[in-house]
């Protein structure tokens, strides 16, 4: 027989690639994780995991076996549920500058860790609307870009904002920086204009895009050069330093979230943890240059 939590221990940290994100979504610590799993495969007589200090994925038995852990953990799901309870309801607010192109791998993430039929809604926009949203209680959480400090919520880590634009794109001397922003709402943007005003480069805007996705699509066209953080900008580089544009400064993704059952306490649990995977893989691939 196998144990079927050290199955879902290791769905999870297939998906989340590390052992400690996947403990964070399980609600247990590192070491359990790495025994359990360790007890699995000598159970299956295979290596599932290969591990480095970087990254956790799946060895070729491992992706083979990963298919068939989902299928068996549904089965088992299925089976318990002997009468219609109601789903686990999930309302999500996102800013669009927080998750952008990355929303696919959070949520990836977030639905290895969900109860089968859980129901997720989300409603995206820029992070004032957001944070207003989840004030009025019409979302469990809420997920911001933070630019200018502040002590709610729970800081899920940094993601530092790049100038992305077309591949080859260049300035014209003299001339303003044509900007390809969400509009004058938009924090990211007065953080880049700040920037800009700080050592006295003129600006001018040229692109304005109705989410991150718009936004970068309109950059890579060479429609202007888009201040977006590296999650939402989906790893696209950083053209700054050969543009001669100044460093932009850091800003944080935070989580702010009310709770009202251990299912919903356990979801918010595992976007937490999601979102902290995807922040240490983007800092990764910015520290080996990518």
């Amino acid at each position: 027989m196998l144990d079927l939590d050290s199955v879902r221990l290791f769905v999870l940290a297939a998906e989340f690639g590390s052992l400690t994100r996947a403990a964070e979504a399980a609600g247990t610590v590192q070491p359990v994780v790495s025994q359990r799993l360790k007890a699995l495969e000598m159970r299956l007589g295979h290596r599932l995991l290969e591990r480095t200090p970087r990254f956790v994925r799946p060895t070729a038995a491992g992706a083979a076996f990963l298919e068939r852990a989902r299928t068996l953990l549904a089965a088992h799901d299925a089976a318990l549920r002997l009468e219609d309870a109601p789903p686990l309801r999930l309302a999500l607010g996102a800013s669009d500058h927080a998750l952008g192109l990355g929303l696919e791998r959070v949520f990836r993430r977030l639905r290895a860790a969900l109860p089968p039929g859980a129901v997720l809604s989300l409603r995206t926009g820029l992070s004032q609307e957001v944070r207003a949203r989840f004030e009025a209680g019409e979302c469990d959480a809420a997920l911001i870009r933070r630019e200018a400090g502040g002590a709610e919520g729970e800081v899920l880590g940094n993601d530092p904002l790049g100038w992305r634009g077309a591949e080859g794109v260049r300035l014209a001397p003299g001339e303003p920086v044509p900007l390809a922003t969400l509009g004058p709402a938009c924090g990211v943007r007065g953080a880049a204009i700040r920037a800009l005003d700080r050592v006295g480069l003129p600006w001018r805007e040229s692109f304005i895009g109705g989410s991150c996705a718009a936004l970068l699509a309109g950059a890579e066209a060479g429609l202007g050069i888009a201040p977006m953080g590296r999650i939402a900008a989906g790893g696209a580089p950083d053209r700054g330093p050969e543009l001669g544009l100044p460093p932009l400064p850091p800003s944080e993704i935070v989580l702010l979230a009310r709770t009202g059952s251990p299912a919903l306490a356990a979801a918010v649990r595992a976007l937490a943890a999601g979102l902290r995977a995807s922040l240490g893989e983007a800092g990764a691939s910015r520290a080996n240059g990518r």
